[in-house]
């Protein structure tokens, strides 16, 4: 077999180095356009767990590279004259050019000839002559451009400036700085890279930029090689805070935006794309090097085990698309939560801190705690001052208990999903809720009327733990229900229903209870504007003789949501005014005292979260005419909590509502989600038996016995 290389980086020198250990006989020949000793940039992360498997596949490869590893177990995060550090990390860095000459020298002794100074023109003619050609050409790949109908890639460009520098700053962790300036905040990722040298690298956003002076500076071209000298000494102005008097210098830095780079496949022919040819992944989760290096092995073992190279390229697709898809997620909600910094800035420095280490979705309230009891410990005995609660779990919610690895902090501390809150007046024990949705939420109810179903599912979170239960859909009138059978709240025998599960839950439990009204029929869209704020004001005086907070669905339900939807929409009374009027008469009914929350949907309107600005305008101006929380269904796990977020953090945390977030969000996610301050409260998913926080264990036996039964059997639900 013979195989050629196209990039003579990490991915396409690993790749060689593997391909030459699995196959002895073949022919592996590397092209590289720059000369051995010329790179860019000047640190390389690898975490320990990678740097295992490499050792794994190659031990040769790590035994070179040890020596000139930095390696560290903190991250601190410096943010308003204050420091926070969480450990059990776990990392280690060296420089670019280091890594680049083990891997040479490795290639070297395997017998891999690397061409340098060699740039392929005719990549039809060498396809031609090998049997695979590995583009690992970079983020640029001329290959990938070569073959773009195959290969069909597109690239996002990041809103952020970012600049690549190094440093005689010795380091003995990473470290994430938020520079204050008048045009906004800086943000410095600095880590070591040996024993006495670190790299920054600076990002801010374009405004950020352009007010600190960089648009002016930055020459329009720079030759190849050549640094912006007139940006470094303003960046060495700016940090020398955290310079003390240490130099900044530059290796082919300067300004740019990082390119998201995705193709619709990886292989033409032949012709297989590995590392930033085929992908890539923002810096901020440290992981380009590793996912080539990941690339590289899976394509050499498939080339190994594989009957046909055909077979092997497609395998090679095959199992790293998924790794590389969830790697991508990952670095783009890290990518957008530096792009967007300047919207948590008004947090305090602790939640901050929490926000920043969980900004990927991938590290967790859980796997913070593992890794680092002392810095969660911190955390949750801030957000129980803020909070007002307990310090430690009290009897409010005997069933309650966190998801495994969860439990109290060292110190009793409770942790945040116990915390209480308070939304427009109503106290809450915990920020858990519980509020069915689709078919879990339309449970058959005769002529309307709430039956044993809804008085076990909704009694049953109550004594669970949660602090909010919510009823499913409840329709204002017969015309409007939202299946057939379903709930109502517009006759008095539908009222008597409603009480019997309020007072049961009231009894029983501390938990609060709210109804959902909304309007769901057909014909929704043609139902006068009068009738329907007749139908709403009347249901929710209905609702008024026992629950504890109404809730507008303006999620689902065509009179409601229709006005809502479209993506070019804007926060003018126009565009809302149906819906802010039924919203105003049932607030001319509901007593004062009792909040009134409001439910959208921005994940249907404003798919991948454009225009959620706009749905935030509306919230705004619910909140205006008292909305006291804004309940965000999101579409799937994957934006849970985005939009909840986007609302809760807009205009510096300033918002005039409540937050509650919902979309496929586990019991496990909650402590993240309001830790990080990125919603108030959660709707978890539908509780069942074996849910690790519904545990039925020390309810007092006069819930039982109040219920029927005399507390001899199973109080599983």
């Amino acid at each position: 077999m013979r195989i050629a290389v196209i990039g003579g980086g990490p991915g396409g020198l690993y790749f060689s180095l593997l391909a030459r250990q699995f196959g002895p006989a073949r022919e592996i020949t590397v092209w590289e356009r720059n000369a051995p000793d010329e790179t860019f940039g000047f640190g390389v992360v690898l975490s320990d767990q990678a740097l295992g498997a490499i050792e794994h596949a190659d031990p040769a490869v790590v035994s070179g590279m040890r020596p000139m590893l930095a390696r560290w177990d903190d991250i601190a995060v410096h943010f308003r004259g204050t420091t926070f550090t969480a450990g059990g990390n776990g990392f280690a860095a060296m420089s670019r050019a280091g890594l680049l000459l083990t891997l040479q020298r490795r290639c070297a002794q395997l017998g891999v000839p690397v061409r340098y100074s060699s740039e392929i023109t005719d990549v039809d003619a060498l396809a031609a002559d090998h049997d695979v050609v590995v583009a690992a050409d970079g983020a640029n790949s001329l290959i990938r451009e070569r073959y773009a109908d195959a290969f069909r890639p597109t690239v996002e460009t990041g809103k952020c400036r970012y600049i690549w520098l190094g440093s005689d700053l010795e380091l003995d962790s990473f470290k994430f700085y938020v520079v204050d300036t008048p045009g906004g905040a800086v943000q410095v990722h600095a880590y070591p890279d040996s024993g006495h040298t670190s790299t920054l690298i600076l990002e801010l956003s374009e405004p950020s930029w352009r007010a600190a002076g960089f648009a002016a500076a930055a020459p329009p071209r720079l030759s190849p090689g050549e640094s912006d000298e007139r940006s470094i000494g303003i960046i060495a102005e700016l940090c020398k805070e955290i310079l003390d008097g240490h130099k900044l210098y530059g290796n082919n830095s300067r300004w740019l935006r990082f390119p998201t780079v995705r193709c619709d496949t990886w292989r033409h022919r032949n012709v297989v794309l590995i590392g930033d040819a085929a992908h890539t992944a923002h810096f901020s989760i440290g992981s380009g090097t590793k996912i080539a290096m990941d690339d590289a092995l899976t394509l050499a073992r498939s080339l190994q085990e594989q009957p046909s190279t055909r077979a092997a390229l497609a395998a090679y697709e095959a199992e790293r698309r998924p790794a590389v898809a969830s790697l991508q997620r990952a670095a783009q909600a890290s990518r957008e939560w530096f792009e967007n910094v300047d919207r948590y800035t008004h947090q305090e420095p602790q939640q901050f801190a929490v926000n920043l280490l969980t900004r990927s979705r991938r590290v967790s309230y859980a796997s913070l705690r593992r890794r680092d009891p002392t810095f969660i410990a911190r955390a949750e005995r801030w957000f129980a001052d803020a909070a007002g609660g307990p310090p430690a779990p009290g009897p409010a919610a005997p069933g309650l208990v966190s998801a495994p690895g969860q439990g109290s902090a060292p110190d009793g501390t409770s942790p945040p999903m116990l915390q209480p809150f308070t939304l427009g007046g109503l106290d809450v024990v915990n920020r858990v809720v519980i509020a069915p949705d689709g078919a879990a939420g339309v449970f058959p109810a005769r002529d309307g009327v709430p039956g044993d179903l809804q008085l076990v599912y909704l009694g049953g979170a109550a004594l669970g733990g949660a602090g909010l239960v919510m009823t499913g859909p409840v329709s204002v009138s017969a015309a409007g229900t939202a299946a057939r059978d379903g709930a109502g709240l517009f006759t008095g025998e539908q009222v008597s229903g409603w009480r019997r599960v309020v007072d049961f839950v009231h009894t029983h439990s501390p938990a609060k209870i709210g109804v959902r009204l909304g309007y769901y029929g057909p014909d929704g869209a043609a139902k006068p504007l009068g009738e329907l704020r007749r139908e709403f004001a009347a249901a929710a005086r209905r609702a008024a003789a026992g629950f504890d907070l109404l809730e507008l669905d303006c999620a689902h339900g065509r009179p409601l949501s229709a006005p809502l939807s479209p993506v070019s929409l804007t926060p003018s009374a126009d565009r809302v005014r149906r819906a802010l009027e039924v919203f105003a008469a049932i607030r001319a009914v509901w007593p004062a005292e009792r909040p009134v929350s409001l439910r959208i949907a921005p994940a249907q309107w404003c798919p991948g979260g454009d225009g959620v600005d706009a749905v935030a305008g509306i919230a705004n101006e619910f909140a205006a005419r008292g909305a006291a929380a804004v309940h965000v269904c999101a579409g799937t796990r994957a934006d849970r909590d985005v939009y909840a977020d986007r609302l809760r953090n807009q205009a510096g945390g300033k918002g005039a509502f409540a937050v509650i977030a919902a979309g496929s969000i586990a019991a496990s996610d909650v402590d993240t989600i309001v830790l990080a301050g990125r919603a108030d409260l959660c709707v978890v998913d539908q509780p069942t038996v074996d849910s690790p926080w519904l545990a039925l264990r020390g309810i007092p036996d006069r819930a039982i016995s109040k219920s029927g039964h005399d507390g001899g059997g199973c109080r599983a639900p």
